[in-house]
């Protein structure tokens, strides 16, 4: 009656211990890859967001080389060079902010703390089991890193020369960061595919635990029903018997009393 109410073959060990032992593994396993299908999408959105942050940096590098292109024409005068350096100097400081100050959750994936230089990844556990973890290496996108500041100081504009020179550093500057931006896509692309084999993986062992544990109900109704039929049979045959006596003693007493 008990496996049918649950619908568990297996509700204890004395039942099966073998089977037990087995289901009981699965069980783990089923809730460590639940588990960690949980923290492959919280490390999607980890890699989108500092993606997007990225594309924000590119977009001002990308700002800053037009100005440098500009200014490395030599028919401006330093006053005009002066009022670009403004927005040179505006720009800079921005990507500067972003860099050291971006975060996900507390954690600033643009200082260079997660670089390969510093060999402190990120770790995403992406399995249910010890030492599944895939390893996010992020370079320093600050103003310094990308060589915008050196010792503090912002790159100038103030003529040719330093201007030609800062489309150098910036043609740098903008390959770090693409490198960058491709490496979170493969880690993204990765994500995907860590996903869908979890997906997979959790949907296998839920179905290999169900056959395990799970009782075969049509088996458990019909061994029921076998049941409720043989006891009704037998306490009919009983309340049979227990009348026979009582009916020889009224024979008795209608014919001799």
């Amino acid at each position: 009656m008990e496996k049918l109410s649950t619908g568990q073959r297996i509700n204890r060990a004395g039942d099966d211990a073998l089977g037990f032992s087995m289901s009981e593994k699965m069980r783990t396993q089923i809730r460590g890859l639940a588990q960690a299908e949980r923290n492959v999408m919280d490390g999607v959105s980890f890699i989108q967001v500092t993606e997007g942050t990225l594309e924000q940096v590119n977009n001002i590098l990308q700002r800053l080389r037009e100005l440098s292109i500009q200014t490395s024409n030599g028919i401006y005068s330093n006053d005009d060079r002066k009022l670009v350096q403004l927005e040179v100097d505006q720009l800079i400081e921005e990507v500067d902010r972003i860099g050291k100050s971006a975060e996900f959750n507390r954690i600033k994936p643009l200082s260079g703390d997660h670089s390969k230089q510093s060999n402190k990844p990120i770790q995403l556990q992406v399995g249910p089991n010890q030492n599944e973890k895939l390893d996010v290496f992020i370079d320093s996108m600050n103003a310094t890193g990308l060589q915008l500041m050196t010792n503090g100081k912002k790159q100038a504009l103030s003529s040719p020369a330093s201007a030609n020179a800062m489309i150098g550093i910036l043609d740098n500057a903008i390959t770090k960061v693409n490198q960058q931006r491709a490496d979170l896509g493969a880690y993204y692309n990765r994500l995907e595919i860590t996903s869908q084999g979890l997906q997979s993986s959790y949907v296998n062992m839920v179905a290999a635990e169900s056959r395990v544990r799970d009782a075969d109900m049509a088996e458990q109704i019909v061994d029921y029903t076998r049941n409720q039929i043989l006891t009704k049979s037998g306490s009919a045959m009983l309340a049979q018997a227990n009348m026979r006596p009582d009916q020889v003693v009224k024979l008795l007493s209608d014919r001799f009393g």
